[in-house]
């Protein structure tokens, strides 16, 4: 169930309170927007009690990416946009196939099936039925960040969570580094 709640100083925030939610949860949108997520069994209440005490962090998330976006080149004309991501869709049906393929015989995880999106919100998914759908930004991170996202994505076939199980395998996978190579992947934005 999802409504809109507006918060005197944060102003509106989308209250989302689903099964799939483990836990409260906050997340802040590189537009500002803020999404307040909570199992179906937390009261409402809490769920504002928690973005109530949170209210601080919340506005230091949003300047960042204020500042952020602030920086950030200006908008490439359409056609121009357009033909960058036809070249990054190009890329990427070369590129990444062959190292998910790479990665999934390393590791001994297999999926069963590829897509390739250009997805802005994230680098990538795994369904339930262990589809991987890689987002075509994906080829603008440095080779060792999208093998990353990979190994991450791939480690979603064995668990379907971000549970310590879940992380713990991670970083097995890459060598001891999965929050060092979190912190990287943060500093770069889809765009």
């Amino acid at each position: 169930m999802t409504s809109l709640y507006v918060h005197p100083r944060l102003g509106e925030v989308t209250l989302s309170q689903t099964v799939r939610a483990r836990r409260i949860s906050i997340s802040v949108r590189a537009t500002g927007a803020v999404r307040l997520s909570f199992p179906c069994g937390v009261p409402q209440k809490r769920a504002l009690d928690f973005l109530e005490q949170k209210a601080e962090w919340i506005g230091a998330a949003r300047e960042r990416l204020a500042r952020k976006r602030a920086s950030l080149p200006s908008q490439l004309p359409p056609e121009e946009r357009k033909a960058r991501i036809e070249e990054l869709r190009r890329a990427a049906k070369a590129d990444l196939p062959g190292r998910i393929g790479r990665l999934s015989e390393a590791t001994g995880l297999k999926y069963e099936k590829l897509s390739i999106r250009a997805s802005r919100t994230k680098w990538g998914s795994c369904s339930g039925s262990n589809h991987i759908s890689l987002s075509l930004f994906l080829m603008t991170l440095p080779e060792h960040l999208r093998d990353y996202v990979i190994v991450h994505e791939l480690c979603h076939t064995v668990h379907h969570d971000h549970s310590p199980r879940f992380h713990a395998l991670v970083d097995r996978l890459v060598g001891g580094r999965e929050k060092a190579l979190n912190r990287e992947l943060r500093a770069f934005t889809i765009r």
